[in-house]
C-alpha cells in the first residue's frame, strides 16, 4: 500500500507508519469507516509517515526516548492539519499525549496475548538451559527472566517479518511477538505456543488499534465515533490510567490488562524489576463508569508498594 494523494473527494486523511502491520491496520480502519458511512474506500486517504522509531535501528528505543518515537512525527502531522486522524497500535502510544490530541475511538480488540515462537522448543518452559530469547520489550524481558532466570535475553528489534527472519537465521533460539499482530498479518501459524494472560500479562493496549485525532475536531470525532468499540475504549482508558500513575514508558517493565463483560470491568496490572527478580501485582474490579479510577487506584497501590528505587538497576 502506498500513500494516496488527497483529492477534492477525500473525506478523511489517515496518517500511519509504513510497516506492513501498520498498513494493514490503517487499511482496516479505512474499510470500517467506509462501510460505516457508505463511502468508497478511496475517498479516505492514507499517508505514510516515517517515525523516529523507524529510523533508529542500532540501539534499544528505551535508551533514546521510549514509546513516543513511534508516534511523534505522525502526531506532528495531525497537529499541523496535514492529516485528520492517526492510526496507532495502542501499546506504542506514549503515556501522555501532546496537548490538543486525544484517543477518540478504538477498533474491537484483537487477541491480547503474547506468542512464543521457536524452532527449538515447544514452550518457553521447555527451552534448554541458557537458551537465547530475543525481544526489545522490557516487559517481555522481565517476564521471561521471572519465569526462566537461566535464559539469556537479548535486544531484538525489527518489524514482525524482520524478527521472524532473524529467528529463522538462528540469531536467537526464541522470540515473543504480539499474537494480534501475527493474526492481522495472517501469520498466526508462526506461533509455537500462546502464553496465557495469567502467566504473561500483556502490555497496556496490546491488541487495540487506537484512532487519535485533534480534540477540537468535532467533524472527525463524529465520523470516528461510528466505528468506536465502547468496551475496548473502556478497557484502554483503565489500562492507560494505570500507566499514567506509574509514568510508564519503554523504560519500565509494566503490564496491564482490563476486560469488560456485562457492564463490569476487571483489571490486573504489574510492575517488575528489569531482571524479573521482583514483580508486584494489583487487581481491581468494578463498574465500567469507574474504569479510569480503578486503573489509577491500582497504579497508586503499586507505586506506593514499590518505593522510589524499584526500577533502579539490580
Amino acid at each position: 500500500m502506498q500513500s494516496s494523494t488527497p483529492s477534492a473527494d477525500t473525506v478523511l486523511r489517515i496518517g500511519t507508519r509504513g510497516s506492513p502491520l501498520a498498513l494493514v491496520q490503517a487499511g482496516q480502519v479505512r474499510a470500517r469507516l467506509a462501510a460505516a458511512h457508505g463511502l468508497a474506500p478511496e475517498r479516505i486517504g492514507i499517508e505514510i509517515i516515517r517515525t523516529s522509531g523507524d529510523m533508529i535501528r542500532d540501539r534499544p528505543l528505551s535508551e533514546v526516548g521510549g514509546k513516543g518515537l513511534f508516534t511523534k512525527e505522525i502526531e506532528d502531522a495531525l497537529l499541523a492539519g496535514r492529516i485528520d486522524l492517526a492510526v496507532h497500535s495502542a501499546k506504542d502510544m506514549p503515556t501522555v499525549l501532546p496537548l490538543g490530541l486525544a484517543i477518540v475511538a478504538v477498533l474491537p480488540r484483537e487477541d491480547p496475548r503474547d506468542a512464543f515462537i521457536s524452532h527449538k522448543s515447544r514452550t518457553l518452559h521447555e527451552l534448554p538451559h541458557g537458551a537465547v530469547v530475543g525481544t526489545a520489550s522490557l516487559r517481555r524481558q522481565a517476564l521471561v527472566k521471572r519465569l526462566r532466570p537461566d535464559l539469556a535475553v537479548v535486544n531484538f528489534r525489527g518489524n514482525v517479518e524482520t524478527r521472524l527472519r532473524k529467528l529463522d537465521a538462528g540469531e536467537v533460539d526464541a522470540t515473543l511477538l504480539a499474537l494480534a499482530g501475527l493474526k492481522r498479518l495472517e501469520r498466526a501459524d508462526a506461533a509455537t505456543a500462546i502464553l496465557s494472560t495469567d502467566e504473561f500479562l500483556p502490555a497496556v493496549g496490546q491488541g487495540i488499534i487506537a484512532l487519535e485525532a485533534r480534540a477540537d475536531d468535532a467533524r472527525t470525532r463524529a465520523l470516528l465515533d461510528a466505528v468506536n468499540d465502547r468496551d475496548g475504549a473502556t478497557a484502554l482508558a483503565c489500562e492507560r490510567a494505570f500507566l499514567a500513575v506509574l509514568d510508564g514508558s519503554c523504560r519500565t517493565p509494566i503490564a496491564g490488562y482490563a476486560t469488560v463483560r456485562a457492564g463490569a470491568l476487571a483489571f490486573r496490572g504489574l510492575i517488575a524489576r528489569p531482571d524479573g527478580s521482583e514483580v508486584l501485582e494489583a487487581a481491581r474490579a468494578g463498574q465500567v463508569a469507574d474504569a479510569e479510577a480503578l486503573g489509577a487506584d491500582a497504579g497508586s497501590e503499586l507505586r506506593q508498594r514499590a518505593g522510589a528505587n524499584f526500577f533502579a538497576p539490580v
